[in-house]
């Protein structure tokens, strides 16, 4: 879109109000910036200064009958709230009646304001009352802005529209839009989810995208006509080139453009009405900043070194007892790491009785080669100075921190501090861009899974977490900030068995967005599933930007975020020492960069497991079949089929795939217990070649696009048991549903999932259909809502890569 945008009118308004000692524009600044923007032209406006007297004709230059008076004071946000905004007469003694009305009642309704909302106080208003807060209030009135009185076509609501961009600290500049005027928070707050206001990152996204986005809110609808009652009052291309001018100028004015002269911190317009086809900005607001200096990037490359380590070194390690760093040892020559290529540092100490294998120097000094990992599992006190020497000696290309106490809580900050400011200062002087200097892990970590890399740095005792045998690990990363998480995950449903699991603790260098950025590329890894709990500066915009080029490259991304509530937030903030920024951000960045967001941690997992298991197949579209045969089944399966977060249809059978099935039927003489519908309850007299015919014939159905079958594995007529001598009731017979679904899965293109809801004694069948690829669920409804979330987010996936020239089909 060709927009002329004025930038340096726009960085003359800040400078001036910049020069002036302010770190905000008056609202008649925003109108002029406002009228640089190539979009929209705000209405005239002229501002009457406090303690001066405009001349009759300075009263009655703009246009119109009525005038619109509006106080401009650096503290009063909202002005109506406390007579701020006024409309009159457009005649000179009646604007000056309001003026100088305004200018003794504002301060005076404001002073009541503030003694009724103390949590909103100003910081030099607070411990002033009476009189002395009036007058306070009434020195920071600068005057009164008259406008020129522009009536909206409606006052019907949803007419108007509020469009801010906000400087976030995780993302950078996000755009919002959405329903507008004195109540845009509580429709954010009572409307559905995404349905009164959304928003998005500046830097990937234009107005065309965004109004995409736009589109699927209430306030677009009631904008554009498409209500009852309701006629159009803007067109399209008027809010599509609203969005892309905020989009440009966030961007311009952003902290990650090494040019910016300034940082917009929040640019606000609410709301905006609607005359005639014309955008009007009836309030606005604007605060800014100076441009802070960027962290040095990580050497990304080493990763790795950190992944594949050839030569690794310990330090922490107990010659008598078993402690983390003893622990940890045993676990990564247990995974079968070579003895002969592990160093342990111990002063003092030649051999470890129990690891002849395993070389022993007093320090890193006594190092004759470069270390590709280097674990530190020794007290907090102690890391500082380890850090130094590692810089100073180049004695490691990662190194892996694994004690807490840095940063956590409060009073380890200025540790963490100390050693964050130690890599910067290292990094500052050296060129990671070019993969040089060190990358460490953590602090506060439980370390890596690295079954390519043959080792394992978990401090937890293999007596207390049994290792699942398997001949292969699967093609996933989980990575999580918390490690705990992690271990409950992979203990919980051992069928995931990704190659790489790793903990990233307090993020004190490397960071969510770096290993990404890492695995985007890795030739090991097709899904990567994160569990987040906040991000470092800007490292939210950074991991969106990384999670799309995955998604470009045919990967798949699953994503949890802990901190949804104030409550979640707050219990971060004082576990891994992460600042928790806001959710609705969060959720809206990451999922419109191509990940899918679980909402709680079994969705987290099941979206794992689905990804894990059905990435090759294809999925064309949202129409599901769904099978069982017990009725309460059928039932809870299209009770699942909607909800705020996504949308499934109900495929509609061909008619060869309804004779099929009613063939199948009336031969097994279930024809008058069975009505050929969708959901398809077939009856618990339904045996194994039953069901898996019927889930055969579905799955080539051209209008289904997934397949849910429950097993019903209590019935009589299935196959369902591992150890038993009834033949009728044994899953191993070579014509069981087990069989039947393996060989049926491995053959079809078309998803298929399977619910086996019964209990302990039907684990065999479910862990052997996992096994074999299959995903399996114990109850039907987190079938239905899981595989719904992971069709979303695929089919969406394919809408960016389609919107690239990329193939949809994952290599």
């Amino acid at each position: 879109m060709d927009l002329s945008i004025d930038f340096n009118s726009i960085t003359d308004t800040f400078a001036r109000a910049n020069q002036e000692g302010r770190d905000f524009l008056y609202e008649y600044e925003v109108y002029s910036l406002l009228a640089r923007s190539g979009a929209e032209t705000p209405p005239k406006s002229s501002f009457i200064p406090k303690g001066i007297r405009s001349s009759d004709e300075e009263l009655m230059a703009l246009p119109g009958e009525k005038a619109v008076l509006k106080i401009i004071s650096p503290t009063i946000i909202h002005k109506t709230e406390v007579g701020g905004v006024q409309i009159v007469t457009k005649a000179p003694n009646q604007i000056r009646s309001a003026v100088r009305r305004m200018f003794y009642e504002v301060p005076e309704r404001y002073a009541a304001w503030i003694k009724q909302h103390p949590d909103g106080v100003p910081a030099h208003y607070k411990g002033l009352t009476g009189d002395a807060l009036t007058t306070a209030v009434s020195r920071d009135i600068k005057g009164v802005l008259q406008v020129q009185f522009m009536p909206p076509d409606s006052d019907a609501f949803g007419n108007e529209l509020i469009v801010g961009l906000r400087h976030t600290r995780e993302f950078g500049c996000v755009l919002s839009a959405g329903l507008g005027g004195v109540d845009t928070e509580l429709y954010a707050k009572r409307f559905r989810k995404g349905q009164a206001i959304v928003a998005a990152s500046t830097t990937m996204n234009d107005g065309q995208s965004f109004f995409q986005l736009f589109k699927q809110t209430i306030s677009y609808r009631k904008l554009a006509g498409l209500t009852r009652g309701q006629r159009r009052i803007v067109t399209d291309e008027q809010l599509i080139e609203c969005f892309d001018s905020f989009i440009r100028i966030g961007n311009f004015y952003s902290q990650i453009n090494p040019l910016a002269p300034f940082v917009i911190e929040e640019l606000e317009i609410n709301p905006f009405a609607f005359t005639d086809y014309l955008m009007v900005p009836l309030d606005g607001m604007c605060k800014f900043g100076s441009a802070a200096q960027l962290s040095e990037k990580r050497p990304v490359v080493k990763i790795d070194n950190l992944l594949h380590p050839k030569k690794i070194g310990i330090i922490g390690v107990s010659a008598t007892r078993k402690n983390f760093g003893r622990i940890i040892l045993d676990n990564i020559l247990a995974e079968g790491f070579a003895g002969e290529d592990i160093i342990v540092f111990k002063e003092g100490v030649d051999k470890l009785d129990e690891f002849s294998e395993v070389k022993c120097l007093p320090g890193l000094g006594a190092l004759t080669e470069k270390l590709d990992l280097f674990i530190v599992a020794v007290g907090a006190s102690q890391v500082p100075d380890l850090v130094e020497k590692v810089i100073a000696l180049d004695a490691a290309h990662s190194v892996m921190l694994i004690p807490g106490g840095m940063g956590e809580t409060h009073d380890s900050k200025a540790r963490a501090d100390q050693v964050m400011a130690q890599i910067n200062e290292a990094r500052s002087l050296g060129s990671s861009s070019k993969g040089e200097g060190v990358v460490f892990l953590g602090a506060n970590c439980m370390g890596v899974i690295s079954k390519p890399g043959c080792y394992d740095t978990w401090f937890i005792p293999g007596e207390k977490l049994a290792k699942v045998s398997s001949p292969k690990a699967n093609r996933a990363a989980l990575i999580s900030q918390s490690g705990a998480f992690m271990l409950n995950r992979s203990h919980q449903c051992p069928g995931l068995q990704p190659a790489y699991m790793i903990s990233m603790g307090n993020q004190t260098d490397l960071t969510l967005g770096d290993m990404v950025h890492y695995f985007k590329d890795s030739d090991q890894v097709d899904v990567i599933a994160v569990y987040a709990e906040g991000f470092n500066d800007l490292d939210g915009l950074e991991f969106c930007q990384a999670v799309r080029e995955a998604v470009l490259a045919g990967k798949e991304v699953i994503f949890y975020k802990a901190g949804r509530t104030p409550e979640g937030k707050a219990a971060t903030s004082s576990h891994t020492a992460s600042l928790a920024g806001d959710y609705m951000v969060c959720e809206s960045c990451v999922s419109q960069a191509g990940a899918i967001v679980a909402r709680n941690f079994n969705e987290f997992q099941e979206l794992m497991l689905l990804s894990e298991t059905l990435i090759l197949k294809s999925i064309r579209g949202n129409r599901l079949a769904a099978v069982s045969g017990a009725g309460f089944e059928a039932v809870g399966m299209a009770d699942s089929i909607q909800s705020d977060d996504f949308s499934m249809e109900l495929a509609k059978f061909e008619q060869g795939t309804r004779d099929a099935i009613a063939s199948i039927i009336k031969a097994k003489g279930l024809d008058v217990f069975v009505t050929l519908s969708n959901p398809l309850d077939i009856n618990p007299a339904a045996n194994d070649e039953v069901h898996g015919k019927i889930t055969g014939i579905l799955a080539e159905d051209p209008n289904v696009d997934a397949v849910v079958v429950s097993l019903d594995p209590l019935s009589p007529a299935m196959q369902t048991l591992d150890e038993t001598s009834i033949k009728a009731f044994n899953m191993h017979e070579p014509d069981s549903i087990l069989h039947r679904m393996i060989s049926l899965v491995s053959t079809t293109h078309t998803p298929i999932v399977v619910v086996v809801d019964g209990g302990r004694l039907y684990d065999p069948l479910r862990d052997t259909l996992m096994a074999n690829g299959i995903p399996v669920f114990t109850v039907c409804d987190k079938a239905i809502v899981a595989l719904s979330l992971y069709i979303q987010g695929r089919l969406w996936a394919d809408t960016l890569r389609n919107s690239e020239g990329v193939e949809s089909t994952p290599k």
